[in-house]
């Protein structure tokens, strides 16, 4: 055998391995972490800062009191710095969050679904804004989702 078609029966044999040993990874089998598909934290906190500054102007959000009471104790930097760190940590990236858990944080701002559904409108437009990719924006969108039950309160009905 000349030395071309070793190296073309191995590749072949290789290929084949590949094909028919469960669980063995390839680069479609192991995508890059979210953060990394978004572009890393300089991307993820443009979109926070654009996120934010649509709440902080969101009238259905601004009916709220404890909303509104919030705002003015807790510094807007500090809170885009906190849901930075909260989103780059969540999608695979390094930053580590420091802030209260969701609930705790949440608990006494009485947020309604309707107010729940109002942010994540906000959420879809700036996600929209910067093209982020469907997939990407579902994966997102299902992140925030997973936290709503900390979030919303609780319907007395």
């Amino acid at each position: 055998m000349t030395r071309m078609t070793r190296w073309g029966m191995t590749a072949v044999l290789a290929a084949m391995a590949v094909a028919l040993v469960p669980g063995l990874a390839t680069a479609q089998d192991n995508p890059k972490p979210l953060y990394n598909r978004l572009g890393g934290v300089y991307n993820i906190a443009t979109v926070v800062d654009d996120f934010i500054e649509r709440l902080l102007v969101d009238d259905t959000l601004n009916a709220n009191p404890a909303i509104k009471e919030a705002r003015g104790r807790v510094p807007k930097a500090g809170l885009k710095f906190h849901v930075t760190a909260l989103v780059c940590e969540v999608t695979g990236g390094p930053c580590k969050y420091t802030g209260r858990p969701m609930k705790e944080s949440h608990q006494h701002l009485n947020i309604t679904e309707r107010q729940w559904e109002a942010m994540v409108a906000d959420f879809r437009k700036t996600l929209d804004k910067f093209k982020v990719p469907a997939k990407e924006q579902a994966e997102l969108i299902a992140i925030v989702g997973s936290t709503k039950k900390d979030i919303v309160k609780a319907s007395t009905n």
